[in-house]
């Protein structure tokens, strides 16, 4: 566009008495841009992959793909699109350590699994809605990777543990449960509906996040693959969505290579024998 034969588009506009930009007006308007629409779709595919890079980097990697494009006008685009990255979250604090309750020692470090219902872990996060928080609580089996329980409210308390737990014992009960040193599992009601099932209590050794290391991962999953990125209108919404995420996709169908490329439903189903007649069942696994 930039070459007229020998003349340039200046010369042109400066023999016709027009000015360039008055051009380029008359040109963007009558002349539909396939370029404009190719870099759009291109970078709808970067920013949704890459959704927290800012436009400079997403510039960055527009021009590793061969356009020629500077920052503004990618900045320009992404506000038209509305692909500006989100915003860092303001941390919230979901562990308060600071209890008068006891302590259990860690019985789950170096363990050795053979099996479902041997040690559950639990955790606690936060669902950041339009104007509030909302948070999550989950129980998880360390040997499957299933998600056994779990409960979502407005409040972070000792009940929304407590229903996850509610909700995981009607699947059965494990050896030992683990979690970190919050209140929410040390308090009173949640030890004793562990000790009425003759349940062994564990917890994470004093600012060590690796004790808990199966929870916090499927956190950062849940967080990652669900969480970020969407916009919840409020608690129902964000309830429906992470229900489905957890039951009909994390435990049915998503595939860990852990499991041998299996969903945890699916690697239930062979370590306990149903359904898979003939199948090698799953090894024992050290917990480090």
């Amino acid at each position: 566009m930039q070459i007229q034969g020998e003349l340039r588009i200046r010369d042109y506009c400066e023999l016709a008495e027009v000015s360039r930009s008055s051009y380029y007006r008359r040109w963007q308007q009558r002349q539909p841009s396939e370029e404009e629409m190719a870099l759009r779709s291109a970078l709808q595919r970067m920013a949704l992959s890459r959704r927290h890079y800012g436009y400079r980097r997403l510039t960055r990697w527009l021009r590793r793909d061969g356009w020629s494009i500077n920052h503004k006008r990618v900045l320009r685009l992404m506000r038209e699109d509305n692909l500006l990255s989100l915003r860092r979250k303001r941390f919230v604090i979901t562990t308060n350590s600071d209890h008068g309750w006891r302590v259990y020692p860690n019985l789950a470090r170096s363990m050795s699994l053979s099996g479902i219902n041997q040690l559950w872990v639990a955790d606690l996060t936060y669902v950041r809605l339009r104007e509030e928080f909302i948070y999550v609580g989950i129980i998880l089996d360390v040997y499957s990777r299933r998600v056994v329980g779990w409960s979502i409210g407005e409040r972070l308390d000792s009940n929304l543990a407590q229903q996850a737990l509610s909700k995981a014992l009607q699947s059965g009960s494990p050896q030992i449960h683990h979690s970190d040193r919050g209140v929410q599992y040390a308090c009173r009601d949640y030890v004793a509906m562990l000790e009425q099932r003759g349940i062994q209590i564990s917890m994470s050794r004093p600012g060590n996040p690796y004790d808990n290391a199966f929870a916090e991962s499927f956190m950062k999953t849940l967080k990652s693959e669900e969480v970020d990125g969407r916009h919840y209108a409020n608690l129902k919404q964000a309830e429906q969505s992470i229900r489905i995420f957890i039951e009909e996709f994390y435990n049915s169908e998503r595939l860990h290579s852990a499991l041998g490329y299996r969903s945890p439903v699916d690697f239930e189903a062979v370590a306990t024998g149903s359904d898979w007649a003939g199948k090698t069942e799953a090894a024992p696994r050290h917990i480090a």
